[in-house]
């Protein structure tokens, strides 16, 4: 990836493959579940789209911007919210026009933090927390939906049952485990040994690092161990309420069209969506969230037309907004930036004494 020209092909073909999705959309959806599906029913559905319902959107993703805002305002003391919201929105503007632009985001972010005044270390350390939060989080997040189905009440196939109780127990146990090694300085020399021993039964084992998993756990939390410690609470209340945020859309976006399926299946499909945007292939899984998402209502047996529109609308306030938002954050922040930097400049020419000037006496 470090050849320019190969970045820019593999974005445009990314880009290209996201678009072709999109437009294709009722044809990959009737390929999959067999129902038929035409760009006239997804456009009727946003035409029935009221205003009022729009508007409840919009304040429930403002409001999602400031519980992520919160997670990492907690990662990083003295980040102001507003700062939090520019940050976010600004690294979410590059990362998601480019399909590996995550490395573009985590710079962007050192640059605004910089501007800030903060200093390297502390912003290292508050990338590395936000990104951990939010990957235990979003991992454990099909365990949720498995459970929200398990209890439904839904009559489901006693092996499916059995397989989702053990699956979402795995889930769990696994985000239990990685959290407790990222508390505990005991517990992930313990888990850290543990992973060693597994590692040295694999055929990978040659290609451990010096001192194993356990010394890259140690180094890790060598960094993120006092944060994790004290602002855990703050990290964790935050992510969920972020999530939750980002569910209420959805579910505002299946009621505006007519596709609501239930309060577990509508977390189980939220739970799919958010797996699904991590899909590498496009910029955060655009057309493959769409389809999945639409794919899953219709197996909940919602409308063809319905579950397509709540599909692109969801797809829209989660993604494709962000992108314009960030892009002003980004400039405001240009712009406020050049500013004080004027300033600045300014400042320090006052300062100076004037040329062929006597030095003023001490006395």
């Amino acid at each position: 990836m470090k050849r320019r020209w190969l970045q820019v092909l593999l974005s445009l073909a990314s880009l290209g493959l996201a678009a072709a999705l999109v437009a294709y959309l009722p044809q990959i959806v009737e390929t999959f579940t067999g129902t038929r599906l035409t760009w006239a029913q997804i456009g009727a559905e946003f035409a029935g789209v009221s205003w009022p319902a729009i508007a409840l959107m919009t304040l429930t993703w403002l409001a999602s911007l400031a519980g992520i805002a919160g997670v990492l305002c907690a990662s990083l003391p003295g980040l102001s919210l507003l700062q939090g919201v520019t940050l976010n929105a600004a690294g979410s503007a590059v990362s998601n026009v480019l399909p590996f632009g995550g490395a573009l985001g985590i710079g962007v972010t050192f640059a605004m933090t910089r501007g800030w005044g903060f200093p390297p270390g502390p912003v290292t350390v508050s990338v590395l927390v936000s990104g951990i939060w939010n990957t235990l989080f979003r991992f454990a997040l099909p365990a949720v939906g498995i459970v929200a189905l398990l209890v439904s009440g839904k009559r489901l196939d006693a092996a499916i049952v059995n397989a989702g109780w053990i699956g979402a127990a795995a889930i769990f146990g696994l985000v239990a485990v990685s959290a407790t090694a990222l508390y505990s300085d005991r517990a992930g020399r313990i888990i850290g040994r543990a992973l060693d021993g597994l590692a040295r039964l694999t055929p990978w084992r040659h290609r451990l690092g010096h001192g194993g998993i356990s010394a890259a756990v140690e180094r890790l939390r060598a960094g993120t161990g006092r944060l994790v410690r004290g602002r855990w609470p703050a990290l964790s209340l935050s992510m969920i309420a972020f999530l939750v945020l980002q569910w209420l859309i959805l579910v505002e976006c299946l009621h505006a069209t007519g596709s609501y399926p239930g309060l577990a299946e509508s977390i189980a499909v939220f739970a799919l969506s958010r797996v699904l945007q991590t899909a590498v292939i496009t910029p955060s899984g655009t057309g493959i969230m769409e389809a999945g998402v639409a794919a899953a209502l219709l197996f909940f047996q919602m409308p063809a037309g319905g579950a397509a529109a709540a599909a692109i609308l969801f797809g829209f306030w989660t993604y494709t907004i962000e992108i314009p938002f960030g892009g002003l954050a980004l400039g405001a922040w240009a712009l406020l930036r050049r500013r004080d930097d004027r300033r600045a400049a300014r400042a320090a020419q006052s300062a100076e004494p004037q040329a062929g000037g006597r030095p003023t006496s001490a006395l």
